[in-house]
């Protein structure tokens, strides 16, 4: 499965502009010949925007933007994973969704991790981990930032069958070592493919880091990003996948009953 990882500025507070900004990007990496486009976290309406306006704009799992992100991916023959404050009823969640090429919801899933005042002023932990979902040949989970910063959020997922963790992110200066050293040790500790798909600029306090990255299972950049904007594409080939859990046994040699 080709991906497509989008780095950029994260945008206004407005959800009509967010799926523009989706609708044109889905465009590029479909162009690119990419089957998966991930977008950065809460991308349809950025992310340190307050909690008011978060409040203000947040939509049911089954909101308008779920229909038009829907229409998108369909459009462009693409599979999606974009962010958005997801309202529960008195909660507000920071959510994203996977859309296969046909526009069907195949995950939803609420940061569980919350990094921070931003975080905690804002939104709702989540109170599960992701599902494991099929998609372009690989078995797929998601997780949110900060969530991929515990070891144990990785592996519980690759137990769970997921060769492929993709994770929407705003990190800032100064945690460049979380893409630096971090994603990269959790691909090659539990043989997934890991893509951290961030931002860069600025945004309220924050300067986002850039340096989005889709790592192999053996924890070797696929492709990397810089700190400028750009659209990241990487092949996700299941020889790969191989290849490293023949070599590579943390998996098979676990010894939970220590733990």
């Amino acid at each position: 499965m080709r991906i497509a990882l989008l780095q950029c500025e994260p945008g206004a507070p407005d959800i009509a502009e967010g799926l523009a900004r989706l609708d044109a990007a889905a465009s590029r990496a479909a162009a690119a010949g990419a089957g998966l486009l991930v977008t950065p976290e809460m991308f349809l309406t950025g992310y340190a925007i307050g909690a008011d306006a978060v409040a203000r704009l947040a939509e049911p799992a089954d909101g308008p933007a779920a229909r038009e992100a829907g229409a998108i991916a369909r459009r462009h023959g693409i599979a999606l994973l974009y962010g958005w404050p997801e309202r529960a009823g008195d909660a507000v969640y920071n959510s994203v969704r996977l859309l296969d090429a046909a526009g069907t919801t195949l995950a939803v899933y609420r940061k569980t991790h919350l990094f921070g005042d931003v975080d905690r002023a804002q939104f709702r932990a989540g109170d599960a981990l992701s599902p494991v979902v099929a998609l372009g040949g690989l078995k797929v989970a998601l997780a949110i930032c900060y969530d991929i910063e515990f070891p144990e959020v990785a592996r519980t997922l690759a137990v769970a069958g997921a060769e492929a963790i993709l994770v929407p992110t705003a990190n800032m200066a100064p945690f460049e070592s979380v893409a630096a050293r971090l994603v990269p040790a959790r691909a090659e500790e539990n043989t997934v493919f890991v893509a951290y798909a961030n931002y860069v600029g600025h945004e309220a306090d924050f300067g986002y880091c850039g340096l989005s990255c889709v790592c192999a299972p053996d924890g070797t950049d696929l492709a990397r990003a810089g700190t400028g904007e750009t659209l990241l594409v990487a092949d996700l080939e299941r020889a790969r996948l191989v290849a490293a859990r023949s070599t590579l046994s943390y998996l098979r040699d676990r010894r939970p009953e220590l733990y």
